[in-house]
């Protein structure tokens, strides 16, 4: 009896959790074996699997039996996602939590502006609960935004979590209301901030009490500047208290004020009218830095003085509450600053809209100062991903454009490119910035207008060194740099070829060992370019080094001995 034809399928799972696929079909089963082993071992497939198929001679199908499974044959099931069903908010006290007054700053924000208040005020002032009930249309379009998410979140009908929280709502304004009309909420104008804060620190709810008493003190401010420097008044006044006071009923105190000064700061209207409503994002980001990290930056410009330029000192009610933040008990506000830079950082628009050059020098001087401060503020990886970010947006075509302008040489055009270049981070932002680079050296242009220049060739020479050295420290792979080094290095050995500057030195009238010092440096690569002009000094060295007179030079001379013998370390082969 025949037997019946038999062959072997090998199927892979490239990752865990993938779809088996056909990889091999044989007739060999000593082959699929061997090509399984070899998928695995080399990390080719995440799993393998053989199978032996044998035709049945009746139905002419095929029986499948697996002969062999390795790896991660079975893909993990993942654990089912447990939603909780209860709501986020269930009581009035549940709104005045950081997370709810942002939610409610995003849901009511025209409101709020068109009113001129904060969310802490809306959850402290009994005319402003009566005032948001009177205006139906923003508040149930506030209540219609979030019960839409909620509603596909929890599995519950819109129409239920609108209910839910349209009583949520009515049972807070109520409860601002009445709380206002017995007076629990304390005047700091006649009983004192400091000593309203430490009769209600024993009380239930301390903070939204005194919430109420800061809240109605801002009443009368006519603009965010002014509610700041309110806010900043009742700060002094717990700090100069003329009564001792213990450390819950202070940490309550500033705790309190913490909270509209976050939501005054976050928002743009607020730091607007602070810092002043001209600024372009640049200096807008600038101001913001020195507010959240102003010991930080003050260190930083004594250090790298030229930083004040691009971080220039706050004016106004500003210097105030650069003081103020600087103080522990408003670190929250300062992170808040913080989170607000890196998010504008990641945003789309130009810091220096007007002025390519100028943004450039204005992203060098924030990125130092938030590296500089980074720690509890903000993490060095996530000040790191946002200037990664913002240095994609520098390598961009269009701006590239606009910072090399149209009235530069081809040669002010590499030094200003070096210059992105050198402020870019991230690999694949330094890599396009190497590539404006090769293309504009590797331009005809550029040898033209550095060979035609009308300058000595030692000027040009040099300059030409300072541009290779610039590239090879600017933190690029050597397959980005080599290239640009040697093209600047060609253009070199045509600037000396054009003004004859190594036969020049050689027929000069100066002493043999000062004809041998210019070519040292020349062929060192330090009064000129690697490349041919190095070579040919570092020739034409070698042979003043044979004459009996340069040696005797040499010998009574620590200087030229010293340089003598780096020139021999460096020409030495490796």
């Amino acid at each position: 009896m025949a037997q019946a034809p038999i062959h072997y399928e090998l199927y892979i799972r490239r990752v865990p959790g993938a779809p088996w696929t056909l990889s091999l079909a044989t007739e060999d089963r000593a082959i699929a074996l061997a090509t399984a082993e070899s998928l695995l071992a080399e990390r080719q497939a995440a799993a393998v699997k053989v199978t032996k198929e044998t035709m049945d001679a009746e139905t002419l199908g095929f029986r499948t039996s697996t002969i062999l499974a390795k790896g991660e044959v079975e893909a993990k099931a993942k654990k089912a996602k447990i939603e909780d069903q209860a709501p986020l908010c269930v009581s009035p006290s549940d709104l005045y939590s950081m997370h709810s007054r942002d939610r409610i700053s995003r849901l009511l924000e025209e409101w709020l502006n068109r009113n001129g208040i904060t969310a802490f005020e809306l959850l402290h002032r009994a005319d402003m609960a009566e005032l948001l009930e009177g205006s139906e249309m923003d508040l149930q379009g506030a209540i219609q935004k979030i019960s839409i998410p909620e509603s596909q979140s929890r599995g519950i009908s819109v129409h239920e979590i609108v209910r839910s929280f349209q009583g949520l709502t009515e049972r807070t304004l109520e409860r601002i209301r009445i709380d206002h009309k017995k007076g629990r909420f304390p005047d700091p104008a006649t009983e004192g901030f400091a000593q309203a804060a430490v009769r209600l620190y024993s009380q239930p709810d301390p903070s939204y009490l005194l919430g109420g008493g800061v809240a109605a003190h801002l009443a009368s401010a006519r603009n965010w500047k002014q509610k700041v420097a309110a806010l900043l008044d009742l700060a002094d006044k717990i700090a100069g208290a003329a009564m001792p006071m213990a450390d819950g009923p202070k940490a309550l105190a500033f705790k309190v004020l913490e909270q509209p000064l976050s939501e005054i700061l976050g928002s743009k209207k607020g730091l607007s009218d602070l810092l002043g409503a001209n600024l372009n994002l640049g200096q807008r980001l600038a101001a913001m830095t020195r507010l959240a990290a102003p010991k930080a930056v003050d260190d930083l410009i004594r250090i790298e003085p030229a930083i004040a330029k691009s971080l220039p000192p706050l004016e106004g009610p500003a210097v105030r509450l650069a003081q103020w933040l600087g103080h522990e008990a408003f670190f929250a506000v300062r992170a808040s600053i913080a989170r607000q830079i890196l998010r504008d950082l990641l945003g789309p628009r130009r810091l220096c809209p007007d002025n390519a050059a100028q943004e450039v020098e204005m992203l060098r001087a924030l990125a130092m100062a938030l590296t500089f401060g980074a720690g509890k503020l903000m993490t060095p990886e996530d000040v790191q991903a946002a200037f990664v970010d913002r240095s994609r947006m520098l390598m961009s075509t269009e701006f590239v454009t606009a910072y090399m302008g149209h009235d530069r040489t081809a040669f002010e055009e590499v030094e200003a490119l070096i210059r992105l270049l050198e402020n870019v981070i991230g690999g694949a932002n330094k890599r396009e910035a190497a590539r404006w680079i090769r293309s504009t050296v590797g331009a005809l242009k550029f040898e033209r207008d550095v060979v035609g220049q009308i300058q000595p060739p030692r000027t040009k020479l040099q300059a030409l060194a300072r541009m290779q050295k610039s590239i090879t420290k600017a933190g690029l792979t050597p397959e980005d740099s080599d290239p640009i080094v040697k093209r600047i290095g060609e253009v070199g050995g045509l600037v000396e070829a054009e003004g004859k500057y190594i036969a020049t030195i050689i027929k000069s009238q100066l002493t043999p060992a000062n004809r041998l010092m210019m070519l040292l440096t020349l062929s060192l690569g330090e009064a000129g370019p690697s490349g041919p002009v190095a070579d040919r000094a570092k020739a034409e060295a070698m042979k003043l080094l044979r004459l009996p007179e340069v040696r005797k030079e040499i010998a009574a001379s620590p200087d030229i001995a010293l340089a003598v013998k780096r020139f021999l370390e460096a020409s030495a082969p490796a």
